[in-house]
């Protein structure tokens, strides 16, 4: 299993470092500020997002995005969801553009392997743009990795993630089948109480733009994630 995640690491890594490697990137600094909370009534599941973006060198808001979902409890390990996410994108001069965002979710706690927790989330969206027409598919797959840090930490792990996004067609509003984005994330969780924790740490975005070219993002990431 941790011979496979490995080589699966490796592949997304080559994909983030390789993807476009003869153009140019254009570079960004951000910050993302997310809160999540989580919560359960017997076998459903829910959760509740809001996560605005500050981008062009953390000077203006360059996304929002509101996201809840639903989902039902399978088990201890695993949880689907059906959620919907909406999105206002701000990047573009005098044009906001909206997104609403129908997906899917698969949340799988695979296991704990010599002291590292390996965890799975799996979502497909179908994506709708206020510049076009057309419907948008999107397969995105997201491992995550946590270990605890020795006890002096006070319940403090060190966590790492990344999440590989592949666009399934074309649309009218720009996206193009094939290679959308990779993220890879490493930081720290800190709980605060309960089962909530803090996850603050560094989120680099490599990112195909409509122009054919990368968008390379550094991002500070800081999360609030509570849990009831």
């Amino acid at each position: 299993m941790i011979r496979h995640t490995r080589l699966l690491l490796a592949s997304l890594c080559l994909i983030a470092t390789g993807a476009w490697a003869s153009a140019e990137p254009v570079q960004d600094g951000q910050l993302w500020i997310n809160t999540t909370l989580f919560g359960s009534v017997g076998d459903v599941a829910y959760f509740a997002e809001v996560q605005p973006r500050i981008g062009n060198g953390i000077s203006q808001l360059d996304q929002l995005i509101l996201r809840p979902a639903v989902g039902w409890k399978v088990n201890d390990a695993l949880v689907l969801y059906q959620g919907y996410a909406y999105v206002e994108d701000h990047g573009m001069r005098d044009n906001v553009r909206i997104e609403d965002r129908s997906f899917q979710e698969i949340n799988w706690k695979i296991g704990e392997f010599s002291g590292v927790k390996v965890s799975s989330r799996t979502r497909f969206e179908q994506r709708w743009q206020s510049a076009g027409r057309d419907v948008g598919f999107r397969l995105r797959e997201n491992l995550r990795f946590a270990m605890p840090l020795p006890q002096g930490w006070g319940g403090v792990s060190a966590v790492g993630w990344t999440e590989l996004f592949v666009a399934l067609n074309d649309t009218d509003w720009g996206t193009r089948a094939g290679f959308d984005r990779v993220r890879a994330f490493i930081g720290l969780e800190l709980p605060i109480g309960g089962k909530s924790t803090v996850e603050v740490g560094y989120l680099n975005q490599t990112a195909r733009t409509q122009a054919s070219g990368i968008e390379l993002d550094h991002i500070l990431s800081l999360n609030l994630f509570v849990r009831y």
